[in-house]
């Protein structure tokens, strides 16, 4: 009974594992390999520590809102205190002690720095943004590194289907020799050199399959999903080119410019008077009456007002430097752009010329199917080799792999444009 159980479970496990390994064969669009890519790589993990860090930094800035709290004390020895120049009949004044002790705490509560906070909290998320954004970027990147391998794959599917074309052509003229053997117009010799040709067509077939599982593999990993000779790639639609740059970097300098209009308001306010509330109660010798030599108890609270000038000293220095930093982000952003367009010029030089390949690849095709015809017919009625055959079929097929070539060279000209335009 055990021993049934467990070749049910066996039996169980090899259907669901059949059921798992049937989900990751597909159907595949670039679009979601982008999508997918973006998801399993690991700096994507960085988002969360980003917005962890965030939290943290605007949970302490919000604590200024608070009271401040302090615990201080003193024990001093001066070589002189405080006598009453007088003497009074009848009355005896102590002096007093040079040994003098105090401890005391004190609640304060900033009024001024209450209107900073705000700006503090705004720099702590235009700087969680900007880090952000840079993780943006750097994922923006793999669009690339996915459409080499995307269409990579692709014009390699394009040229086996390609090259089984080559083999139907191919064993065409060794049906027909094998005819014209039969009826004894041929020699038996003549069909071995088209089968050597089927024969290479085959091992170019290996080594293009070959290849693709390479591709396939380093796709998977990107993706985190199984990519295998089930699986089809869809070939994309073409795209329309845009003018319009809408990459990452362009945001990433904004939020960076944004920075510096906060940074601006806190060199601002680093300078102004600052007021607070405060209570300080404790225990002196003396207290606050200067004249008693008692232990006592004391308390006073007020509004104080604390103004420190010595920032004034770099205040016009901080601004220009500041400005100094904005104009070199400009100029980085200016650079950005110019080698941007720059490479959009080329890119677009190369979708222009691959499209006037393609429309002589198609005149090419015409003119080599018509030839290759015209000698199948040639070689079944003996006015043509074998030799002539595999030459107009081998060149119809280089014009045929040409346009293949072409066509996906055009996919990924213009998706390659639309990665570098961000669009």
């Amino acid at each position: 009974m055990n021993n049934k159980r467990k070749i049910l479970t066996a039996l169980c496990f090899c259907l669901t594992a059949t059921v798992s390994f049937a989900q990751s064969v597909g159907n595949l669009t670039i679009d979601s390999c982008y999508a997918m890519a973006k998801r399993n790589y690991p700096l994507v993990k960085q988002y969360a520590l980003i917005e962890k860090s965030k939290e943290y930094s605007i949970d302490n800035v919000n604590k200024s809102y608070l009271p401040q709290f302090n615990i201080a004390g003193q024990a001093t020895y001066q070589s002189e205190v405080t006598k009453v120049p007088i003497s009074i009949p009848n009355m005896s004044i102590s002096e007093l002690s040079k040994d003098q002790y105090k401890l005391y705490g004190e609640v304060s509560q900033p009024i001024t720095d209450l209107f900073t906070v705000k700006d503090q909290k705004e720099l702590v998320k235009a700087n969680s943004e900007i880090e952000v954004q840079k993780i943006e970027v750097e994922l923006y990147k793999l669009k690339e590194r996915i459409n080499n391998l995307y269409f990579g794959i692709l014009l390699i599917d394009a040229q086996i289907q390609q090259t089984e074309l080559l083999k139907k052509d191919i064993q065409t003229g060794i049906d027909k020799i094998n005819t014209a053997i039969a009826n004894g117009t041929a020699l038996k010799s003549t069909a071995d050199n088209l089968k050597a040709e089927l024969l290479k067509a085959n091992q170019r077939t290996i080594e293009l399959k070959s290849n693709r599982k390479g591709y396939a593999d380093m796709l998977s990993l990107f993706i985190n999903q199984t990519i295998n000779e089930n699986t089809t790639l869809v070939k994309p639609n073409p795209q329309i080119i845009s003018n319009a740059i809408n990459r990452p970097e362009l945001k990433l300098y904004e939020l960076q410019k944004k920075t510096f209009d906060v940074q601006s308001k806190l060199i601002t306010a680093k300078n102004i008077p600052r007021f607070s509330l405060y209570f300080q109660g404790g225990l002196g010798r003396p207290a606050l009456n200067m004249l008693s030599n008692d232990v006592k108890g004391y308390y006073i609270g007020g509004l104080r007002l604390n103004w420190s000038l010595t920032g004034f000293y770099t205040y016009n220095k901080e601004k220009k430097i500041l400005a100094l930093n904005q104009n070199a982000l400009d100029i980085q952003k200016d650079v950005f752009l110019f080698n941007t367009n720059l490479n959009l010029q080329q890119q677009n030089s190369e979708v222009t010329k691959v499209q006037q390949l393609i429309e002589t690849d198609n005149s090419i095709i015409t003119l080599r199917e018509s030839i290759k015809n015209t000698t199948k017919n040639q070689l079944e009625n003996g006015t043509a080799t074998t030799n002539d055959y595999l030459t107009a079929v081998n060149a119809q097929d280089q014009a045929q792999q040409n346009l293949l070539l072409h066509q996906i060279q055009l996919l990924m000209a213009q998706y390659n444009y639309q990665t570098t335009s961000g669009n």
